[in-house]
């Protein structure tokens, strides 16, 4: 028989904060941030040193935000700081064909002047997002933030949990959070299993500057081996993301510089002029990876932790930023309603809010490679035909654009612009 005086003693349990969140990369500030200001308090668990997250040498990487992730950027107070940097996504044009012969004549265009609420997206370098996230977390009086420190165990006790890392120290909180990629050793040691598969692919990611403006076009070549996305940035350049197989990948990549853009300009063509490379060159290999489930006892899963996709639409962040402000109005709405808000039933309500939309997302990237990253003739002509349907009806065409935008379901507070 349960001892009566038991939910007594674990509400006065004496916890270092309410919260601890493992990975300090992008998802896991921002959702820092959304639940300190909703209230609660934070320590957040970063593997990296802080000179690392500091350092501001633009290494090519860069991110596309949907519209409604600006809005939650916005609600966190996080817009203003970056805005000046951002480059307004205007229009997305996607079509088929063969590295060297242009596109086919079927093709996809999108212009955000067939939706009400501004540009579809915007895109930002790592950098400036980085650093704006690790100043906010910063002056953030709730916030604790533990650089270059890794978790080594985790232990779930009724009234809270305890995370041991490597430097000896220990934190207890009353929920934990694995912001800790596809990887997650918060997931592994809570016996979080994965369901995914490799897709052969890998993708080649860097930046580059061009001779000729780009207008805000973000371009979309769904070539056999895989897409390549050329995506607008400030200024005459462009962030790429080109999907090879695994080993040719790895043959661009041994490349030097000078041989590395003979291989990109004939899949990149010539409408943007002459190119060159602007900062490092990175490669990511391609899998699906879900999580069998995103919460557990004390514990949810957030971000790539919770579900890794193809980044063939370009969806990886918006994913994730959608878990932090699903996750943090459940937390925050529990906590002030008196809700202890490490309950596996209130984690459950994030989990049934975001389990479908991951799944859908998913499915979609997952279908669209297999579609696109082939040459099968027959194939072939449906998708190219299926490009051209789609783009002669405004109805569906707008339906796609808002989808890209993030504007389509049942979005939180957050990703409306509005504080939780």
């Amino acid at each position: 028989m349960d001892n009566p005086a038991t939910p007594r003693i674990l509400h006065f349990m004496k916890h270092d904060s309410d919260v601890v969140i493992v990975g300090g990369g992008l998802n896991g500030p921002a959702l820092a941030l959304a639940l300190a200001q909703g209230g609660l308090s934070v320590t957040i668990v970063d593997a990296l040193p802080l000179d690392t997250r500091k350092d501001d040498t633009f290494d090519g990487r860069s991110y596309a935000l949907a519209l409604a992730s600006q809005k939650l950027l916005s609600a966190l107070g996080i817009w203003n700081e970056i805005a000046d940097h951002a480059q307004p996504i205007l229009k997305v044009a996607a079509s088929d064909g063969h590295a060297g012969e242009g596109p086919a004549p079927f093709f996809l265009e999108f212009d955000h002047a067939e939706i009400e609420e501004g540009p579809m997206g915007f895109m930002i370098e790592d950098r400036y997002l980085r650093r704006a996230f690790l100043d906010a977390v910063m002056a953030e009086d709730r916030v604790a933030h533990l650089s270059g420190e890794t978790v080594v165990a985790q232990d779930v006790q009724p009234g809270g949990v305890t995370v041991t890392l490597q430097s000896g120290k220990t934190v207890s909180a009353r929920v934990l959070i694995g912001c800790d990629g596809k990887r997650s050793g918060t997931a592994e040691r809570a016996g979080i299993s994965r369901t995914g598969w490799e897709y052969g692919q890998t993708a080649l990611v860097c930046a580059i500057e061009h001779e000729k403006p780009h207008e805000g076009t973000a371009h979309q070549f769904f070539m056999p081996a895989g897409p390549l996305a050329i995506l607008p940035l400030p200024g005459n350049r462009s962030s790429i993301v080109w999907s090879e197989t695994t080993d040719q990948a790895a043959a661009i990549q041994a490349m030097d510089d000078d041989s590395y853009l003979a291989a990109l300009r004939p899949r990149f063509g010539d409408f943007l002029g002459e190119i060159k490379l602007a900062g490092a060159r990175f490669t990511y290999p391609l899998s699906l990876s879900l999580a069998n489930a995103f919460v557990s006892d004390r514990l949810a899963l957030v971000g790539d932790a919770a579900h890794g996709v193809h980044p063939i639409a370009g969806q990886g962040l918006n994913l994730g930023l959608r878990d932090v402000a699903a996750l943090a109005e459940v937390m925050v709405d529990a906590h002030r309603r008196g809700e202890e808000i490490g309950a596996i039933d209130v984690l459950e309500r994030y989990q049934t809010w975001r389990r479908w939309d991951t799944a859908t997302l998913a499915a979609a990237t997952d279908g669209f490679n297999r579609l696109f990253s082939n040459d099968n003739p027959l194939l072939r002509g449906v998708r190219d035909i299926g490009m051209g349907v789609v783009n002669a009806m405004p109805g569906l065409r707008r339906r796609f654009i808002r989808e890209a935008a993030g504007l389509n379901g049942e979005l939180p507070r957050l990703m409306k612009g509005r504080p939780i």
